[in-house]
């Protein structure tokens, strides 16, 4: 089994998605986890310091079993600026801000690669990013999964407190 099946086949089962995994040089395996994305749920469930535990805990027996050759493990949320590499991502992440880097220039864009804007509901298999123009007025940009190099969300933070 390769290794990515096996860190998503035992991350499945505690729950989890493999969001992306990395093998480093110096024999670092860095895993990124979440929760799978539940439409149904009111609101987004956060990972914590205890699922990393938990993901790693299990991924370290998981490798022991397989002889998976590694010197170090790291598991860790995505982050606020969490990668965007399935199809799904960008389906969990309607209406959030997103930095898209296209693989080549699409036709008609003036060989632009990089647009920074808001995700919109998918049309059939084309993604659709919202952004704005180099004169200020609103452009929609429509590409697959395919034309896409990197993708993530913009960080949203908010500072003011939760005291009300």
């Amino acid at each position: 089994m390769q290794l990515l099946e096996l860190i998503e086949s035992t991350l499945s089962g505690l729950g989890y998605e493999l969001v992306e995994f990395e093998k480093a040089p110096r024999g670092l395996v860095r895993v990124f986890i979440d929760f799978p994305f539940d439409p149904e749920a009111e609101e987004a469930r956060s990972i914590t310091v205890e699922d990393c535990e938990k993901a790693t805990h299990q991924l370290l027996h998981v490798f022991t079993v397989e002889n998976v050759l590694y010197e170090r493990l790291e598991v860790s949320s995505p982050g606020l600026d969490r990668p965007l590499k399935k199809f799904s991502d960008f389906v969990r992440f309607v209406d959030c801000e997103a930095v898209i880097k296209l693989r080549v220039p699409l036709p008609g864009t003036s060989n632009r690669k990089t647009y920074e804007g808001v995700l919109r509901e998918p049309e059939g298999e084309e993604l659709v990013l919202e952004f704005e123009a180099n004169d200020g007025s609103a452009a929609v940009l429509n590409f697959t999964l395919a034309d896409v190099d990197k993708a993530h969300l913009v960080p949203q933070v908010d500072f003011r407190s939760r005291k009300g």
